[in-house]
């Protein structure tokens, strides 16, 4: 059987319910022959609160999970055990592309699997920053001064502020987690 990948709308907030409720169902009903696997993507994204570092996972696609199914036979007809197995789990309003769902084209999963694959060593702050804006510095020798930003370095998380120390400007490389925006 040809597996490809198609796109499952939920409920938001329900991908991980659903991914885990179609992988437990998957050998009780005997539809482990058409489903290879079932995928969120995500990366991890890093914030301040309240003076505290977290990281944590952000969903590329909320509201959507991919799913790896034979849903066509050879001729092209609906495979009707896998399209009721899927549309009968519960928080999943349906195939994007309703009744004919067309699958993904082959560029498109290996996109979305190089973005997840780039993305799964480095954590991203959540929180993005523009040259010319205004942050409050919440953290470090400069804790309460106000500066604006003049150079983002997104890959090492770190932007370069200028603050006013004795009535000069001089500028301070501060990571994203050590302002926030005034």
């Amino acid at each position: 059987m040809n597996k490809e990948w198609f796109v499952l709308h939920t409920l938001t907030g329900q991908e991980y319910k659903v991914q885990e409720s179609i992988r437990r169902r998957m050998a009780h009903e005997e539809v482990d022959e058409y489903i290879e696997d079932v995928v969120i993507p995500t990366e991890k994204v890093s914030e301040v609160k309240k003076g505290v570092k977290s990281t944590t996972t952000r969903k590329f696609f909320p509201g959507y999970v991919l799913i790896s199914v034979a849903l066509y036979d050879e001729e092209n007809q609906l495979q009707e055990k896998a399209w009721n197995f899927i549309r009968e789990t519960q928080g999943i309003i349906g195939f994007v592309g309703g009744d004919h769902p067309v699958p993904l084209r082959a560029e498109e999963v290996e996109h979305i699997f190089h973005e997840v694959e780039e993305k799964k060593e480095t954590v991203k702050p959540k929180v993005e920053f523009e040259i010319g804006e205004t942050v409050k510095i919440n953290d470090g020798p400069f804790l309460n001064f106000s500066g604006v930003v003049e150079e983002i370095d997104p890959d090492r998380g770190k932007l370069k502020v200028s603050v006013a120390i004795f009535g000069r400007s001089a500028p301070v490389e501060l990571e994203y987690w050590q302002v926030e925006r005034s």
